[in-house]
């Protein structure tokens, strides 16, 4: 399921020509996604090491399923919070766990993000694959 909707976010950023166009695009996603509520925009689900304030948020409501929400104060960390959320939501925590997020490499975002962005990236899956660790006695849940 991971890998179905990571291929297709993939597909959709190689059918456009310019790395400008792809940077755009992703903003697009980020402003067109849902923002989070206020009182959800605490340091708990913070995302650390990323350039802007962004927000995490995984809802634990199957079992053993997981599923985020996710925001930004900036329009490309949206997207591109947005987009991990997307394709993270629904799977299972063992899913999660064992999926190989270097997959991501092939977004390629190297090429349309800068170093620091990059690193909020790499940030974002982290915090997912945090979430998905988390013993079921110690979940969040929004």
């Amino acid at each position: 399921m991971i890998k179905r909707k990571l291929e297709r976010y993939l597909q959709i950023l190689s059918n456009i020509d310019s790395d400008e166009d792809k940077f755009i695009w992703i903003m697009d996603y980020g402003k067109n996604s849902v923002t989070i509520p206020e009182q959800h925009k605490v340091k708990s689900f913070e995302v650390p090491g990323c350039q802007s304030r962004t927000w995490l948020i995984p809802h634990f409501v199957e079992e053993d399923k997981i599923y985020f929400t996710a925001d930004s104060d900036a329009l490309i960390s949206k997207g591109m919070v947005c987009i991990i959320a997307d394709v993270y939501s629904g799977a299972r925590a063992q899913d999660i766990r064992e999926f190989d997020q270097k997959e991501f490499e092939k977004m390629n975002l190297s090429a349309l993000l800068t170093p620091g962005r990059n690193n909020g990236v790499h940030s974002m899956l982290k915090k997912i694959k945090f979430y998905a660790k988390k013993n079921d006695t110690n979940k969040v849940a929004v």
